[in-house]
């Protein structure tokens, strides 16, 4: 028993026993309001598909006094099945030495090669886009919720190395025991060539037409439009029966979606939307991407 009030104490121990993983941070997950908040986050986004954050930012009595229960001077702080872990050095450290997986009960990742399919127009448009990445590797990366990443960037101790098509990937070990039978393709879009990963097991997002939302409303089926710009984009403009929820807020406010209902969400691009129907997607809810306001026209 810590030496807070009674009711302040059994808020804290109400919070840490919600979830197995438990992250007490300023901002949320999908907006970390400090550096090392962020830093916390992005370990976590590798290792586990979900996991509760408590914005202590929000309130002031909370942020004081998780301090004085965890006996923890600073923020961030995790705790994991009703235990403290510690602040971001620590989960840093645990990180660093591989001790992190025992901490969460997952299995270590292993160190071998994933097999890839990178497609020729994929291979080609990465070569070209290789000759101005010179002394960088290129990186795919696949994170708890199976959600992959391709960038340039510079080497990592640890990599796992898989040349495709003769195209060099780096994977962290996590990345690469995620990675297998994946496939690397690259479509055109409404801003250009954009490459599009496939990752099995992950979550599939339906594209829905305008035309077809349009009936959908019109009949009167029970959905749910999300809109996720900023707020001033959607006060730019917007479609009537949209909510607004920007991508950043989502996994902070996605309690506010029903299950029972379809979500179908949309952007100015597409980027955004897509991110956001498969993180719906991956927490079990029925998610449709529309994509982008730039293609649908009159």
């Amino acid at each position: 028993m810590s030496n807070l009030p009674a009711d302040l104490n059994e808020r804290i121990e109400g919070l840490i026993g919600s979830d197995r993983v438990v992250l007490f941070m300023k901002g949320h997950r999908q907006g970390p309001q400090c550096g090392f908040s962020a830093q916390v986050v992005q370990i976590l986004d590798r290792l586990v598909p979900d996991y509760t954050t408590v914005d202590v930012l929000s309130d002031a009595s909370l942020r004081d006094a998780i301090k004085v229960y965890s006996s923890w001077p600073t923020i961030p702080q995790l705790y994991v099945g009703g235990e403290f872990v510690g602040g971001c050095d620590i989960v840093k450290e645990l990180m660093a030495t591989g001790e992190i997986f025992e901490t969460l009960g997952l299995p270590a990742p292993s160190q071998n090669p994933p097999k890839i399919q990178v497609s020729d127009a994929a291979a080609a448009e990465l070569r070209r886009l290789a000759g101005n990445a010179a002394g960088r590797d290129l990186h795919l990366t696949i994170d708890a919720r199976l959600q992959p990443g391709l960038y340039f960037g510079p080497a990592e101790d640890g990599d796992v190395r898989a040349t495709v098509n003769g195209i060099t990937l780096s994977l962290d070990p996590l990345s690469a025991s995620r990675a297998d039978g994946a496939s690397i393709d690259v479509r055109s879009g409404s801003e250009g060539p954009a490459f599009h990963v496939e990752v099995p097991g992950a979550p599939q997002v339906r594209q829905l037409g305008v035309k077809e939302l349009k009936a959908m409303l019109d009949a009167g089926e029970p959905l749910v439009l999300v809109d996720v710009r900023t707020p001033e984009e959607f006060a730019d403009g917007h479609v009537s029966e949209a909510i607004n929820i920007p991508v950043q807020e989502l996994d902070a406010r996605m309690a506010e979606l029903s299950k029972e209902r379809p979500v179908v969400v949309y952007c100015r691009s597409g980027r955004r939307s897509d991110a956001a129907a498969s993180a719906l997607r991956a927490a079990g809810y029925t998610a449709h991407d529309l994509g982008p306001m730039s293609a649908w026209g009159g």
